[in-house]
């Protein structure tokens, strides 16, 4: 078994730390020279440490000097996993229909459990938010990008109402890893202003069943979009 790489130690430390509240979310870490003498390794292992950290959505690091230089904790939990999903979807070792599936669990769920949860302005901020989503992706001739990072957000929305912060980071890394999956699928489809329509149709199905806490339908509706949108990759 190799043995771990130096930086590994630089990892476990600022688990620790965060764990036990000793550093927090918007501190900035030891400087580079601090931490190589603390760990005794080298400030090119230190670098590695911030290069992985920065991937794993734990750290923003900026460069030069000043107060503003260094490290900062922050946490972006989804960057990370829509990162680390893509690429195993690229390397075929997680399957789209796999990915869909889990869409399927995650989104159905979430409609199910958000019926339940009490009135609010936050929810009635984030419903607002998707039905002036979905007036944007009405407006005729909108480029096909715009109109997925939208969907997306419009899912992530609906998501995020049923309270669970794992189950939206969850979504919004899921969404962003299959991005590449959708713009094939519709890079592919001449009949794209039809398949728009259609889909706004059941965007506007699904959220009609939310706002009007009809859990089951918001499930089922999502469950039929969801689905039938990747059932066009079949019929390119």
């Amino acid at each position: 078994m190799p043995a771990p790489r130096a930086y590994t130690a630089i990892l476990a430390w600022l688990e620790d730390q965060l764990r036990t509240g000793v550093i927090s979310v918007g501190e900035k870490l030891p400087g580079e020279r601090h931490l190589a003498e603390q760990f005794e390794i080298s400030r090119a292992s230190v670098r590695e440490a911030i290069r992985v950290l920065d991937a794993m959505g734990l750290v923003r690091s900026t460069t030069g000097s000043g107060p503003s230089a260094g490290a900062v904790v922050i946490s972006e939990p989804s960057t990370a996993l829509a990162w680390a999903l893509r690429m195993h979807i690229a390397t075929q070792a997680l399957p789209i229909g796999d990915i869909v599936q889990a869409r399927l669990l995650l989104e159905t769920q979430a409609a199910l459990e958000s019926e339940k949860r009490p009135d609010s302005p936050e929810r009635r901020r984030i419903l607002e938010e998707a039905d002036r989503l979905l007036d944007e992706m009405d407006a005729p001739g909108l480029p096909a990008d715009r109109f997925h990072a939208s969907d997306a957000q419009f899912h992530i929305l609906l998501t995020s109402l049923a309270g669970n912060v794992v189950v939206e980071t969850m979504m919004a890394s899921l969404r962003e890893a299959t991005i590449g999956y959708v713009q094939e699928t519709v890079s592919g489809l001449e009949r794209w202003p039809e398949v728009s329509c259609t889909l706004q149709e059941q965007h506007r199905g699904v959220l009609r069943a939310v706002q009007e806490r009809r859990g089951e339908d918001a499930a089922e509706a999502l469950r039929h979009h969801i689905t039938w949108f990747y059932g066009l990759s079949d019929h390119r």
